[in-house]
């Protein structure tokens, strides 16, 4: 009976039809019937399978060897930023995407084959390779990535010059960093803060759009609507992300504001009401942040019990002589601790960790790299000995440790879970490194003994520090990306660039800009994952999941008590659960990692609420006189300026994008 209806639908010319979708379906019965392997143009082949595999196995191996050479030139230019590495770069990146191109393309030829034998495992690799965003013309990418590089350029050289005196100009890292984590002088963070976007800013402002024009041609030409689903489906797998974020952050929300209004009423202690509206949105330049995205640097201020032993251990490390390599090992140690990995030989002999003397210019902003060998990982900062710099440099072992979890994996799935994974990990064994328990074991902390309402006080202090990293930054970690993800839209344009970006800031963060902003800034450029083109979600996603991850570890350690107090150090039972889920890479859908470690498949709030619960009633007792909240009147953040050159600028930009 199968071979009549086979021998009639040849009769009957029925494969060669030009509906695809008719011929499609004829395709799929037959393979029904016959239980044999199908190819795109009709012909059948028993050993698809295997053949599938070997192509597999293949673009494996080269896709390690072009990461790692992608990896080598990225590295040589944040070490040593010049046009000649810059160029070298852009000559890669055209060569790799039209590597990526034709291998995408030859991925979805495979999945048209695919048959009931292909495995789930066969399958996710080929859907990953699909993937793409590379642009298809190579003058297109050559533009694009002379706009990057142009880009970040302008960001890491940016200098900002005390008024007559150009002697004593002054890069972000560290100068401008410090002064304005230290100075609590209204005028001078006034001039630090504004200095910096006058120098980032307007001189990246056109560059940046034409390379979103580039970007969201990219994403078009591989069948994404613009560059910002693209970036939801590749990072999260799941193109309504958008819609997921707003709701994860309404859980978080009443507690930020009860934050919001306990630092407010702080600032307006220490620079009055002249300065600082007890119901309005706080200055962006009085938070200890050169963004205020994290407002912990200015702890002095805020700190419940001032007369309770600090939290912060920069004078501890300081006094106990702690060098670069100390605070490194230090970090190294934790995770071995674990029962995880030394670092290897190449991390000790490559990395960059202090910011060099020989006159190169280099790029400080923090960052770990895996060069696809299963060997050579490096982390590049500009170290300096202080408790934050303490925690970055975990955050960033985080990452090489996952890098190095991960690396048996096939290359395509030498990732994240997601994008939010990769920054949780570190920050994740951070949470325990950061707790008193822990930085007394260091002997960065002195036991303060058994005396219990200081200990309570001095929880109120730790507790306070931690929700001035991680609570503050949530606002800021979701709408870096919403402003983006409008901007590729075309909800924002060049037009109301500016705007747009301080209507959400004033929106979710509460924050407003100390003096008036018009559109000839550009304030996104002045914040680096803007000119660098690195999304920004990943970062709120990674703040909330981090609490989840430590929850279910303090779990697998056998702690009992307030998850604040929890120390995962030197408990391997912990690490065997952690190296468990990090092993995966991304080679199964983020919830299937998310089980794996904490029995849930979702992104949960109510860890964090849990973590933060004590500070939270002691904030609602503390806010009781106080206005929960804040006036949101974004016409005030603009500059007013004369109606006829306003409309002239518009019409200019308005141009501009429809070019």
């Amino acid at each position: 009976m199968r071979l009549a209806i086979f021998t009639l639908l040849l009769v009957t010319g029925a494969l060669c039809r030009s509906d695809e979708e008719l011929r499609e379906q004829l395709i799929d019965m037959l393979e029904d019937a016959f239980k044999v392997d199908k190819f795109s143009d009709g012909k059948f082949d028993a050993g698809v399978e295997e053949k599938a595999e070997a192509w597999l196995k293949d673009y494996n191996t080269k896709l390690a060897v072009r990461s790692g050479i992608a990896c080598n030139l990225n590295w040589n230019y944040e070490t040593n930023i010049s046009n000649a590495n810059a160029k070298k770069i852009e000559n890669n990146q055209v060569e790799q995407a039209e590597w990526n191109r034709k291998k995408a393309q030859e991925a979805r030829e495979w999945l048209k084959k695919k048959t009931s034998k292909f495995s789930e495992d066969t399958l996710r690799q080929f859907k990953l390779i699909t993937m793409d965003a590379s642009l298809r013309d190579d003058a297109d990418v050559r533009r694009m990535s002379y706009l990057l590089s142009q880009m970040e350029s302008i960001y890491d050289k940016g200098k900002v010059c005390r008024p007559h005196s150009e002697a004593s100009c002054l890069p972000l890292e560290p100068d401008l960093v410090n002064l304005m984590m230290t100075s609590r002088d209204y005028d001078e963070l006034l001039w630090a803060w504004k200095s910096w976007r006058d120098v980032t800013g307007p001189p990246i402002r056109d560059l940046y759009r034409e390379f979103v024009v580039f970007q969201n041609k990219a994403a078009k030409e591989n069948g994404f609507a613009d560059m910002g689903e693209f970036w939801r489906i590749s990072n999260f797998e799941d193109k309504n992300l958008d819609k997921i974020v707003d709701g994860l952050f309404d859980q978080v929300k009443p507690l930020y504001q009860q934050l919001h209004a306990y630092v407010r009423r702080k600032l307006i202690n220490q620079y009055g009401e002249k300065y600082v509206s007890p119901t309005g949105p706080i200055p962006a330049h009085l938070l200890g942040n050169m963004w205020a995205q994290q407002w912990d640097l200015i702890l002095d201020l805020l700190q419940p019990y001032p007369n309770v032993p600090s939290v912060d251990v920069t004078s501890a490390l300081k006094k106990q002589n702690y060098t670069v390599q100390k605070m490194f090992k230090t970090a190294e140690a934790f995770f071995c601790s674990l029962g995880m990995d030394n670092m290897t030989k190449e991390f000790w002999e490559k990395s960059m960790v202090v910011k060099p003397t020989d006159g190169r210019e280099v790029q400080c902003h923090a960052s770990a790299e895996d060069f696809h060998n299963a060997s050579d990982y490096r982390i590049k900062m500009c170290t300096e000995i202080d408790y934050d710099n303490l925690y970055v440099i975990h955050h960033e072992m985080g990452h090489v440790q996952y890098y190095m979890q991960y690396s048996h994996q096939p290359d395509i799935y030498r990732n994240g879970a997601n994008a939010g994974f990769h920054e949780a990990v570190g920050d994740t064994i951070a949470l325990s490194v950061a707790t008193p328990e822990h930085l007394h074991k260091l002997k960065l902390l002195d036991d303060i003994g058994d005396d219990k309402e200081l200990r309570e006080k001095q929880d109120l202090n730790f507790l306070m520090k931690m929700a001035l990293q991680k609570l503050a930054f949530l606002p800021f970690g979701l709408l870096i990306d919403k402003w983006r993800w409008d901007v590729f839209r075309g909800h924002t344009n060049a037009s109301n660039y500016n705007q747009k970006w301080w209507d959400l800031r004033l929106r979710y963060q509460g924050i407003a800009p100390p003096v008036p902003r018009s559109e000839l800034d550009f304030d996104p450029g002045a914040k680096f994952h803007v000119p660098a083109n690195v999304p920004y979600i990943r970062y709120f996603v990674s703040f909330l999941i981090q609490f989840q991850f430590q929850r279910a570890l303090c779990d697998a350690a056998g702690h009992t008590g307030p998850i604040h107090h929890c120390d995962i150090y030197q408990s391997t039972a912990a690490g065997e659960k952690l190296k468990k889920m990090l092993s995966l890479g991304s080679s199964r859908p983020w919830p299937d990692a998310m089980e794996v470690l904490t029995g849930q498949r979702e992104i949960d709030p109510s860890a964090i609420l849990e973590y933060f619960k004590p500070l939270q009633d002691f904030l609602v007792k503390e806010n009781k006189n106080e206005i929960i909240g804040w006036e949101e009147n974004s016409e005030d953040l603009m500059a007013g300026l004369q109606d006829d050159a306003l409309e002239e600028l518009k019409h200019l930009f308005e141009e501009l994008d429809s070019e």
